[in-house]
């Protein structure tokens, strides 16, 4: 039979899809487990490479939250290199791990890293999700998830470079487009290197409730952690291409910043900012202290040099964190040219705010 739906009607249903939609995107809410006061969150690392924004922000957000026992695992003991720059040194290796907590994790996040396919860390991932944990791939960390065979049939995103690869490598994974993040029961995988932040607070939001998350937002400046993005308006193009093989191959006008790591850092800005101005390909950042210090949230960091040796200081740094990325690439923009600044939001997937913050520091060169 014919039904004519009134134009209220059929708002309220979109609207009650919409609903559904979000409800599926958060993660569940923790129930605790093994008897632990607080859930344990591993944040893992490869030691050759690991992407700095995609391992430092969640971890640090998390600490600063209080809500759980984070802990900073590599493959190895030892230094782990962050891309495109710094350096920390994890808690644990992933043996040293196993064998400490054999329960295993309640949530495991995995950055981006050098080698998608290395055995250890497929086989660590395996070896969580079969014990209970929530498995969280932030941006291209997607990928190790893919190769240790989660992904089957199941929903998820990535960084937006890498869809071509994805869709051809693993063509049963529901690949989802313009969503910050997904979640599939107790999988969740984002976009690219900006969702890391919005990610983390959606897993406090899960163990600490909505209260909690927000509060935290207010202080790092982030007040949406929806799933909402437009992952398919983010491209390189031909410009962009141009931008960095002639930034690359312009050896002569490249510069290199020190940034000084002072105890008690605040980690999720200066990962956020750093990863920022290390994506010019003109521009090295370099970590200067006298010996390795702990940030705000305890993560220790390696400096490479001791001292500035009269280099010139990283722009910025006096913003919110949720201002960063804005705060960097207008800098950028001024310094290099709204070319290199475009190039650098691409590949960060961070749609630029119009109106900077108004306290940038526009440096010439």
């Amino acid at each position: 039979m014919y039904r004519h739906w009134s134009l209220a009607g059929l708002l309220s249903l979109l609207y009650f899809c919409a609903d559904l939609h979000a409800a599926e995107e958060r993660l569940a809410t923790y129930q605790p487990r093994f008897e632990r006061a607080q859930p344990v969150v591993v944040v893992v690392a490869q030691n050759q490479m690991t992407e700095l924004t995609d391992f430092v922000v969640p971890l640090g957000v998390l600490r600063r939250a209080g809500v759980a026992r984070v802990l900073a695992v590599a493959s190895d003991p030892g230094a782990v290199q962050l891309m495109p720059a710094l350096s920390v040194r994890a808690e644990a290796s992933i043996t040293e791990f196993q064998r400490n907590v054999p329960q295993g994790a309640d949530y495991l996040i995995v950055p981006a890293v050098h080698d998608s396919r290395e055995p250890r860390l497929l086989n660590f991932i395996r070896q969580q999700a079969a014990l209970g944990a929530s498995i969280i791939g932030i941006c291209d960390g997607v990928l190790p998830l893919a190769h240790a065979g989660l992904l089957h049939g199941r929903r998820a995103t990535g960084h937006w470079y890498s869809r071509d690869q994805r869709l051809a490598d693993f063509p049963d994974t529901l690949w989802q487009e313009n969503q910050r993040y997904v979640v599939d029961g107790q999988l969740m995988t984002t976009a690219g290197v900006s969702a890391a932040l919005p990610a983390a607070l959606a897993l406090v939001e899960a163990i600490a409730g909505t209260a909690k998350a927000r509060a935290l937002g207010q202080e790092l400046g982030v007040h949406d952690w929806s799933t909402r993005h437009d992952s398919e308006a983010f491209t390189l193009g031909s410009q962009g291409y141009l931008t960095a093989a002639g930034n690359y191959i312009a050896r002569w006008r490249h510069e290199t910043f020190a940034v000084n790591l002072l105890p008690g850092i605040d980690e999720v800005s200066l990962a956020l900012r750093v990863d920022a101005w290390a994506r010019t390909f003109r521009t090295q950042v370099l970590g200067v202290a006298t010996q390795p210090v702990f940030s705000a949230s305890g993560l220790e960091l390696i400096p490479q040099r001791t001292d500035s040796g009269g280099l010139p200081a990283l722009p910025g740094g006096a913003v919110s964190a949720a201002q960063t990325f804005d705060e960097a690439l207008a800098a950028i923009a001024s310094r290099y040219g709204v070319a290199t600044a475009n190039l650098v939001a691409a590949q960060l997937e961070h749609r630029q705010n119009p109106s900077p913050p108004q306290h940038v520091e526009m440096l010439k060169p």
